[in-house]
């Protein structure tokens, strides 16, 4: 038997009460009266919404509603189960036993067809993807690898896509970007430019309403954001190595300029972030047209969830900090995770653990 939870209201006879609506779906997918009464309470119990259950569907909110919907897909014993994108609905809490359920009647047997685009969740809970865009077939696979190559469509890297498909065996790649910065001439420069073929800021989602300020001496007119495999993309995966790339070109001469960034939280809180004065990075002093490209590589350990990213060019002149170019939220940074913890980051614990039994002595 087939269970699907396509969109809200799908099935659902919305002048019907909830408990009327479970029984005529209980008909629909074969299910007698006496098999549906069995059942009801499991299905009452999951979806927790009390007397509501007694009254109209059409009264219910949004969340009320994903909850009794889900509650009887899933409490039906399908051999299938279909969800498309509904657990994007109702309260962490509630998503979370969901997903518990889900991960009880998989192990029983049951195929689950999931339509999503919750990267976290696909890694988690996923044995094979299968990446469509825009309705075409695109790939199909092992979920991390699946997920790069959704990270590439989202950066609007097609045409490296299609390279990576053609060579599947060498997609895990090496040669991850440089973490040292450097200071190119105009001919270096363009070169590296038509290597690139274009700006990075163009492959990633950039924040059209971003704030920017500083006396014009210099202009990041260029930034990225790339994965451990130098892929240009707003996802990065928790646990793996990033780069924030910035390009400068400077208007005036400056004797030490200072490259930074800094990553927030949506509250607006500074959650981490350096400057090549901390690192100690050797700056060298720079002439009008000149440019420099700065590259802090780091390992992500923010939990899962969307963050920003700002990022400047500043300077000391006679002890006084004067800002250069300040882009404030310019761009935003979403982590995917398998794992969080408690709190804004994961110190990596390594957890080991030692059962005393009742009368015997500690070792």
């Amino acid at each position: 038997m087939i269970s699907a939870l396509l969109e809200l209201g799908a099935g659902f006879n919305m002048d019907y009460t909830g408990i009327e609506n479970i029984y005529m779906n209980g008909t629909m997918m074969g299910f007698s009266r006496k098999e549906m009464d069995g059942k009801l309470q499991d299905i009452l119990d999951f979806a927790d919404i009390g007397d509501f259950v007694y009254q109209p569907v059409k009264t219910y909110s949004s969340g009320m509603f994903v909850r009794l919907a889900f509650a009887l897909a899933i409490n039906v014993d399908p051999e299938i189960l279909i969800v498309d994108e509904a657990l994007s609905v109702g309260d962490v809490f509630f998503q979370s036993k969901c997903y518990r359920r889900m991960d009880e009647i998989r192990k029983k047997g049951t195929t689950i067809l999931m339509v999503t685009h919750d990267m976290g969740s696909i890694i988690k809970y996923c044995n094979k993807v299968v990446l469509l865009n825009r309705g075409e077939f695109v790939a199909e696979g092992a979920p991390g690898r699946m997920v790069d190559l959704y990270k590439k469509i989202l950066a609007g890297q097609m045409d490296s896509l299609k390279e990576d498909l053609e060579e599947m065996n060498d997609f895990s790649g090496e040669g991850a970007v440089s973490a040292e910065g450097s200071l190119l001439d105009k001919k270096e420069f363009e070169k590296e430019q038509t290597s690139h073929k274009g700006l990075m800021r163009d492959k990633i989602t950039v924040n059209a309403n971003r704030t920017e300020y500083g006396d014009g001496r210099a202009e990041i007119f260029d930034f990225g954001l790339a994965d451990e495999r130098g892929s240009l993309t707003n996802l990065l995966l928790k646990g793996e190595m990033f780069t924030i790339r910035e390009r400068i070109r400077f208007r005036e001469e400056i004797q030490a300029p200072i490259f930074t960034y800094t990553i927030k939280d949506k509250k607006g809180s500074d959650l981490s972030g350096t400057n090549t004065m901390f690192e100690g990075t050797d700056i060298k002093p720079v002439k009008r047209g000149d440019v420099y490209e700065v590259i802090f590589k780091q390992k992500m350990t923010l939990q899962g969830g969307e963050y920003l990213l700002s990022m400047s060019c500043t300077g000391f002149e006679n002890g006084e900090h004067v800002v250069y170019h300040r882009l404030y939220d310019v761009a935003n940074i979403t982590v995917i995770s398998n794992k969080n913890t408690v709190g804004v980051y994961d110190m990596e614990s390594e957890v080991e653990t030692k059962l005393i039994r009742a009368g015997q002595e500690e070792i």
